[in-house]
């Protein structure tokens, strides 16, 4: 199947799911979808397109929101799924259920952005130190990085 058979088979079988679903390269598609719907556009594109390779989830500060693109891929496409989430309320569905292996993505995505992954099996932290301070996402945009006081051992 070359991008325009899947984007049309994409279009009929999700329709009013899929916001957008555009040839972004050659074997590259770009799909965008709401949030409420990614489980089911997920589990159709691993049903119809046996989309069980899970490359990565990707997080994006756009300001007033965040993007989370899901990247999917077979032997013959690769599937950008992207979601926006409000940056007040960043709640993203865990894929889990879906896709076993995306529990450190999702892990990731808690730590550095600071969203909420719903039913997520292991919310523990990921990549940041137990004492990190809360509130602190090291990937938006607005954070400020403040050196801690040096400790010189044996210092004055």
């Amino acid at each position: 199947m070359n991008n325009e058979e899947i984007i049309a088979k994409i279009n009929s079988g999700l329709k009013d799911m899929v916001q957008e679903a555009v040839a972004a390269a050659p074997r590259r598609i770009n799909v965008k979808v709401d949030r409420n719907h990614l489980l089911a556009v997920l589990a159709y594109l691993k049903d119809q397109f046996h989309m069980a390779h899970l490359a990565t989830i990707s997080g994006v500060d756009l300001g007033a929101s965040f993007e989370v693109i899901y990247h999917l891929s077979n032997d013959v496409v690769t599937v950008n799924v992207r979601i926006l989430t409000p940056r007040q309320e960043p709640k993203i569905p865990s894929i889990c259920s879906l896709i076993p292996g995306a529990i450190l993505y999702e892990r990731e995505l808690q730590d550095m952005f600071g969203m909420v992954v719903e039913n997520i099996p292991d919310p523990r932290r990921l990549l940041l130190c137990d004492d990190w301070p809360e509130g602190q996402f090291p990937l938006r945009k607005d954070w400020k990085f403040e050196r801690p006081a040096e400790i010189i051992p044996g210092g004055k």
